[in-house]
């Protein structure tokens, strides 16, 4: 599901069924292969670590358009079950 080097995938199923493979390898290149995928991820983190003042920003818009989303929802609501808010 990680690696992407079919060959590499199908070469370990083939050693291991045959018993020519140990755990310890096939684990390492499991490893290695999740990393590869987890890299972009890293990367991506790392760079809004360096902006911390961006993604407050990002979380304070946030909430106040979901408050914003919310209290529009909660008026709809009571109006249908006849309640209304003052």
């Amino acid at each position: 599901a990680f690696n992407d080097n079919i060959d590499e995938v199908e070469d370990l199923k083939d050693r291991y069924k045959k018993g020519r493979v140990g755990d310890v390898e096939v684990k390492k290149k499991l490893a290695a292969a999740i990393n590869k995928v987890l890299e972009p991820i890293r990367e991506k983190r790392e760079s809004y670590e360096e902006r911390k003042d961006y993604i407050k920003e990002i979380i304070s818009e946030g909430t106040i358009r979901a408050s914003n989303i919310a209290k529009e929802n909660m008026e709809e609501i009571l109006e249908h079950i006849g309640m209304y808010r003052n």
